[in-house]
């Protein structure tokens, strides 16, 4: 396996402040520009950025700030951990300080309620698009296992999603996907039915 790269704590603290500072719309936009700057650096592949985004959602906390945490303690130690979280933080904090300072000379001008109000299905827009360029990568993988693969990820995905929608707790469902995913999976042995296409 070829050695991953290893930038230096500046370039680190550089990347993530611009990854800060475009961090706009929420967890979604956010996780959008953090998996596009793992894949163009090299960090991490596919598959150890869908496997870190799901452990991370299994511990208590924010998960960006969690998922900064880890990828730049990968990176670069505990140091790495505390660049990282600094440029993505130092950005968000100082508009938030500053937004709130002005938001409430300014908050009962229509062009701000027409701004609020268009913010929603952005995010909707963002959170369905990174949804689905996490999830092509394992399905195109289980296409390749076989149709019996194939189905069990596709089965693990709806039901997630519906308990997703009906409001059950994201823990409940990561647990659950988990050892359906496990046990699914067991039943199904990789290679018994793999493509050639």
């Amino acid at each position: 396996m070829a050695e991953r790269p290893r930038p230096g704590l500046w370039a680190l603290f550089g990347i993530w402040l611009v990854l800060g500072t475009q961090s706009f719309g929420g967890g979604s936009s956010t996780l959008l520009f953090i998996h596009r700057a793992c894949m163009k650096y090299g960090w991490v592949d596919e598959s150890e950025f869908v496997r870190d985004w799901a452990l991370v959602q299994v511990a208590p906390g924010i998960n960006l700030v969690k998922f900064t945490a880890l990828l730049g303690y990968r990176l670069r130690g505990w140091a790495g951990l505390a660049v990282a979280m600094a440029g993505l933080l130092l950005p968000s904090s100082a508009v938030t300080v500053l937004m709130t300072a002005g938001y409430d000379a300014v908050r009962s001008q229509p062009v701000v309620q027409a701004a609020l109000k268009g913010i929603l299905p952005a995010t909707i827009g963002l959170s369905l698009a990174m949804a689905w360029q996490m999830a092509e990568p394992l399905l195109t993988r289980s296409w390749h296992e076989g149709r019996a693969r194939l189905s069990a990820h596709a089965l693990v995905l709806v039901a997630s999603a519906a308990c997703l929608i009906l409001g059950a707790s994201p823990v409940i469902i990561l647990l659950l996907s988990g050892v359906c995913l496990v046990l699914l999976l067991a039943a199904i042995p990789c290679g018994a039915e793999t493509r050639t296409s």
